[in-house]
């Protein structure tokens, strides 16, 4: 696990980092990378993660495993020590989505129902072009195995972006010169994604500030400036987080409707290499917090699922449905994974 989970690398330089099962030269994922590990290792049938922005989804991504982060507040948190109780979940690894569904049963006090035919399936096109992986890796395995399973008709092309910087006025504080100059990322997005770092920064602060400035604790690199950065967060701009917050909520929740499904990738490209200079993965990051960000900030559920093997690496997609919708999407996941994992299968073989 990476220090006071603040990270999505899962190294560890005091205690070691947990070996990636699909990829010894590569990073966990993190912060829960030795819960991940643990699945993929098969070692255990499930595990237990936190994510708070990122840190169940991707691990799984990374490790080829599956990865669910419930709705916000549905999995109580009691007992865990706070990073940002405005994203903190309680999430879980499996690598078989019979045992997803039946520990995410257990956790939500979920009873038993009928799975529910998905309304619409959306793509979104500009969230799908911040991955470095070929689409016929990853998005279209997924669009396959839905026309099979449920017909074309119920996929729906959208442009998120677009509709987000329509929808959530508040983000027009976060918007920046710099965001709107960078290619490699969507500025509604990364609007968003500093909407969320900066209100996870000021409560992380108040959770950890007293013990960090008295401890003065001997961090590794890129962690110590990201915990210290925190510590000096000032407390403007809260305010217009929590709109942002309820902003995008609503504007999610009217754009998926009931049984909705919004489609993005875990991650934006392959795990990267242990022990890298973050300043190499300042792209790499940008990206991930501007698609990590939207489950994060609207808080909905989102599962990370594994599609196989690309250039002997672990790809993946994610599943993002509205708040409290977790059954929904964890039925959909069994309903999906047999024809998915044989989609992949197919993709795999013609890549190779």
């Amino acid at each position: 696990m990476d220090e006071m989970a603040y990270s999505i690398n899962g190294e560890n330089i005091h205690y070691g980092t947990p070996k990636n099962p699909c990829a010894s030269n590569r990073v966990p994922g993190g912060s829960s990378s030795g819960s991940a590990v643990a699945v993929g290792s098969r070692l255990v049938d499930f595990s237990l993660g936190t994510d708070t922005g990122g840190s169940v989804r991707v691990p799984a991504s990374y490790c080829g495993i599956l990865g669910f982060r419930p709705s916000h507040d549905a999995v109580s948190t009691s007992g865990v020590i706070p990073m940002a109780q405005s994203f903190d979940t309680v999430g879980w690894f499996a690598r078989d989505p019979v045992v997803l569904n039946q520990v995410g049963r257990v956790l939500l006090h979920l009873p038993n129902v009928d799975p529910v035919r998905p309304s619409q399936i959306i793509i979104p096109e500009d969230c799908l072009s911040l991955s470095s992986i070929a689409s016929d890796r990853t998005t279209q395995v997924l669009v396959k195995s839905v026309k099979k399973l449920f017909g074309g008709q119920i996929l729906k092309h959208v442009i998120l972006g677009e509709y987000v910087k329509e929808k959530v006025p508040s983000l027009q504080h976060f918007m920046s010169k710099g965001n709107e100059d960078h290619v490699y990322n969507i500025p509604s997005l990364a609007a968003l994604s500093s909407a969320m770092r900066l209100l996870q920064r000021y409560e992380f602060k108040k959770n950890h500030a007293e013990w960090v400035t008295t401890v003065n604790p001997n961090l590794g690199p890129g962690l110590s400036e990201r915990i210290w950065d925190a510590i000096r967060t000032p407390e403007d701009s809260i305010d217009v987080c929590h709109s942002v917050q309820t902003e995008l909520r609503a504007a999610l929740t009217a754009l998926l409707e009931d049984q909705g499904i919004l489609v993005l990738p875990t991650v934006p490209g392959d795990p990267p290499k242990l022990q890298i200079n973050p300043a190499t993965l300042e792209v790499f990051r940008a990206r991930a917090f501007s698609l990590l960000s939207i489950a994060g900030v609207s808080g909905f559920c989102q599962v990370s699922i594994p599609l196989g093997m690309h250039n002997n690496l672990p790809v993946s997609i994610s599943l993002l449905a509205r708040h409290g919708s977790d059954a929904f999407l964890l039925n959909l996941v069994e309903i999906l994974y047999d024809t998915i994992k044989e989609e992949a299968g197919i993709a795999e073989t013609m890549s190779n």
